[in-house]
């Protein structure tokens, strides 16, 4: 039985996607919360910038295992809708238990508990939606599902909403009320989505009927002796045998390293060193979000137009403006918002190297696995460490340190894309290439 990719109707696909954004979205909005609200959070907790960069680490740290963990369990089961409700029910509970924290040590359980919560999610939506979508498409609604709601909520709104709520009320009522979003998801999820026809496929036994996808790389291993592979290997050896696999987890690293950094420690920046107000403060990091939920449409659709590689190379390196002009652009806030809109403009291709080129880089069976080997390597050895050591660097040297980490993460991003290979349909049609999924050489891995 080949896979049924993209059989779906339109409206169908849309209202997916746009239902997915949305939820990842909600999480995203739980997620960010505290890095907005510690203006507030570290004066009355008494925390150190170094527990400021913990707090960071311990959910990007469970995220990490979940993202990994719950996405092999999800290919090994066929179960997705499930675990995302689940999953939903879950974080939502985790913000109201951060509202209740009274010290360092609550706070960081509750944190830890809510990175368990959300990790998985989006390697089994990506999955979904690299089933459901018609491949020619599949850059745009994978953009969207990642990028779009995710920097609307919890980029654009989150710190304008809870920065309000945190000033008319308290930080403990601004947790309280992002959780209330979650619940309302959960319920949607488990009216309109419905569970992906792969996993029928895999409760018949066809994890080996790529037959078509297998002849486009025959000649190196020839059709059986690639299904008879594909069937004994281990799913994590087969996946990190593909070099774009390698190289998404390594950009995951180092960009997931400057998302995190700069969410965690320029609301503090912006209030500590340049002495914005809270006002004018949350406006600017609302600016961020503005800049990536265009580019969940723009840089994403773009991709599917001219290929995912130069993108790739080109966002990195214009991010450099973001941390350079939070230092050193004298004007007005209005002008370091522009320069904040175009630097964060990388995170559109945030869902290229954790979703679209992985899941173009591998058979349709090893998908969740190899989206999460990518987001969890970026969460574990990006989002653990990055903070922590940004947190460490900014007690001791300035709060400053942490931007300068972030400027050279950017480049390292750079200099990694130039090795991926191109997965783009429409980019290997005009090359002349007809097999997406993978090389046709053992040399091009």
């Amino acid at each position: 039985m080949p896979e049924t990719v993209g059989t779906s109707s339109p409206l169908y696909q849309t209202m997916l996607v746009t239902l997915l954004s949305i939820t990842f979205g909600i999480v995203f909005f739980d997620r960010n919360s505290l890095g907005f609200l510690m203006p507030f959070v570290q004066p009355q907790l008494h925390l150190s910038d170094t527990e400021v960069g913990m707090l960071s680490s311990a959910l990007s740290l469970t995220w990490a295992c979940a993202a990994f963990g719950i996405g092999y369990v999800s290919d090994k089961t066929g179960s997705r809708k499930g675990l995302l409700i689940i999953s939903t029910l879950l974080f939502s509970a985790c913000s109201f238990f951060s509202g209740l924290a009274t010290s360092f040590a609550i706070l960081l359980g509750a944190r830890l508990l809510m990175g368990v919560a959300e990790g998985g999610m989006m390697p089994i939506m990506q999955a979904i939606v690299a089933v459901e979508v018609r491949p020619e498409h599949r850059g745009l609604a994978m953009g969207v599902t990642q990028n779009f709601g995710s920097n609307l909520l919890g980029t654009f709104l989150a710190p304008v909403v809870l920065t309000t709520i945190a000033t008319a009320y308290s930080w403990r009522h601004a947790f309280f009320i992002a959780g209330i979003p979650g619940l309302v998801a959960a319920v949607f999820l488990w009216r309109f989505v419905r569970p992906p026809r792969e996993a029928s496929a895999a409760a018949h036994g066809v994890q080996g009927a790529q037959g078509a996808q297998g002849v486009a790389h025959s000649g190196a291993h020839g059709p059986s002796a690639l299904a008879q592979g594909s069937a004994s290997r281990p799913l994590l050896k087969e996946v990190c045998a593909d070099r774009n696999v390698v190289l998404c987890a390594l950009m995951a690293i180092v960009l997931v390293s400057n998302f995190v950094v700069c969410l965690t420690f320029m609301p503090l920046y912006l209030t500590q060193v340049r002495h914005f107000s809270p006002d004018v403060e949350k406006w600017l990091i609302a600016a961020l979000g503005l800049s990536a939920t265009v580019g969940a449409f723009v840089i994403s659709a773009l991709s599917d137009r001219i290929g995912r590689r130069p993108l790739m190379i080109v966002m990195p390196i214009i991010a450099v403006i973001l941390p350079l002009g939070a230092m050193y652009y004298p004007g007005s806030a209005w002008g370091l918002a522009a320069i904040f809109v175009v630097g964060w403009g990388v995170t559109g291709i945030f869902p290229l190297f954790m979703a679209t080129i992985p899941s173009e880089s591998v058979d349709p069976h090893l998908r969740a696995t190899a989206l999460g080997i990518c987001m969890g390597t970026g969460e574990i050895l990006g989002g653990v460490l990055a903070p922590s050591i940004a947190g460490y660097a900014a007690d001791r040297m300035g709060l400053q340190a942490a931007l300068w980490i972030m400027f050279g993460l950017t480049l390292v991003g750079a200099a990694l894309a130039l090795g991926l290979r191109e997965t783009a349909p429409r980019a290997l049609a005009r090359a002349g290439r007809t097999s997406p999924t993978r090389p046709t050489s053992p040399a091009a891995r």
